[in-house]
């Protein structure tokens, strides 16, 4: 198979290491990579945190510089994607323009669920997806006084943090019981409970958002689901995503919570792959369920794989899951997917803020969760990465040492 060309949706991180990995690997064809943002391409995680605070600056979220680009041949487009003309192998572009392919991959993402309430349209409200979201959200940020946080996942929580390291009084609202709770364990949640609530933010579980109050067109306050007011001149929201989905189901993809590709991220056509948020795979990590997964791990290996197949080199995606956020002085790494686990075993100590917890279900380790324990996150890795044989009654015994028992545990 001799492809002449290909031709990328979405310039995010899993766009842009398809087409460098494809260069890689010594691809010579033509490569389009179509992003509807202005500018290079960038590197979305520092937005909640470090590029927020100014501890990076622009320069330091590209993934390369302009002439990368150029050197290596890949034509960066700043076009929206209107339509797929699969007949004729052609993108449809809001310019008018259109892009033939022999092989198009669809890294378009995903985009932040809105909030439902009154008020969700004024200024002093964002979600933080890109650049632009942040760069609005810098500046006020430094000056607010009073901020609420819809959301105790990831996102918020990164920017509860900021928030409150600039000085400004942060109450967060969480339908859930307890901080990331889809997420991590109880043991996990706790410590990043403590450590926020140390820095001077305040939770409020199993509570909602009713309306945002607003003064002369200004953010001035929050009314909750239970009739209470909060002062804010400033509303974070982060509420889950939305896969980027709709050129799919328009040119009659597959679709199953995201766009639904095989084990080697193909489509339901041969002449279309999906990968990154936008896709839906079978997991091996998840007992085969089509899984969609937000990380820069996912979406870096999965590119890994595209490129490959489409050098003639398939082999099925099974890449480990890992992810990992930042909040204050607490670093979370995660290995592995605990969906269903049913016992914990917790090494370390939370007053420490130095916390393992290994999640099993049937006695079968599936998750390992570190707090300020780099060591532990990569042992976890490497053991997640074969079948495991760790037993919970191993991992329970005093003194036990994870990265002492991966050492002595290779294969």
């Amino acid at each position: 198979m001799t492809l002449a060309s290909v031709v990328i949706i979405g310039a995010g991180q899993a766009g842009f290491q398809v087409a460098t990995f494809l260069r890689q690997a010594g691809y010579e064809g033509s490569i389009t990579l179509i992003g509807n943002e202005p500018g290079l391409p960038y590197q979305r995680p520092p937005l909640s945190k470090a590029y927020l605070l100014g501890k990076i600056q622009e320069n330091n979220l590209l993934f390369r510089p302009a002439e990368f680009f150029a050197t290596q041949r890949i034509e960066l487009l700043h076009d929206t994607a209107t339509a797929i003309d699969r007949l004729n192998r052609r993108v449809l572009l809001a310019s008018g323009a259109a892009v033939s392919y022999d092989h198009l991959v669809l890294a378009t993402g995903a985009h932040n669920r809105s909030l439902p309430v009154p008020g969700a349209e004024l200024a002093q409200v964002f979600g933080i997806k890109t650049k632009a979201d942040a760069d609005a959200l810098a500046p006020l940020v430094k000056e607010a006084r009073d901020v609420v946080v819809i959301g105790a996942g990831f996102i918020g929580l990164e920017f509860a943090a900021v928030a409150a390291a600039l000085g400004a009084n942060v109450h967060v609202l969480e339908l859930g019981e307890r901080p990331m709770a889809r997420a991590v364990s109880r043991e996990m949640s706790e410590v990043f409970r403590q450590s926020h609530e140390q820095w001077g933010v305040h939770f409020d579980f199993r509570q909602g958002l009713s309306r945002i109050i607003e003064d002369n067109g200004k953010v001035c306050g929050v009314q909750t689901t239970d009739g209470r007011t909060l002062p804010a001149d400033l509303v974070v929201f982060g509420i889950g995503v939305i896969p980027n989905a709709q050129l799919a189901i328009e040119a009659g993809l597959d679709i199953e919570n995201g766009i639904k590709v095989d084990a080697h991220l193909l489509t339901s056509d041969p002449h279309i792959c999906a990968l990154g948020d936008v896709a839906s795979f079978p997991c091996q990590q998840n007992s085969e369920q089509h899984t969609r997964l937000e990380s820069v791990q996912n979406a870096i290996d999965q590119a890994r794989a595209v490129a490959a197949r489409l050098m003639e080199k398939p082999s099925p995606y099974s890449a480990l899951p890992w992810f990992w956020s930042d909040q204050g002085d607490l670093k979370l790494q995660i290995a592995g997917l605990s969906h269903g686990y049913d016992s914990t075993v917790v090494l370390g100590s939370a007053k420490d803020k130095q916390l393992c917890v290994l999640c099993f279900r049937n006695d079968r380790l599936v998750a390992v969760e570190s707090c300020n324990r780099m060591g532990d996150h990569m042992a976890a890795r490497k053991i997640l990465a074969r079948a495991p044989k760790l037993t919970a009654a191993e991992a329970a015994v005093d003194g036990f040492d994870l990265k002492a028992w991966e050492a002595a545990n290779r294969d």
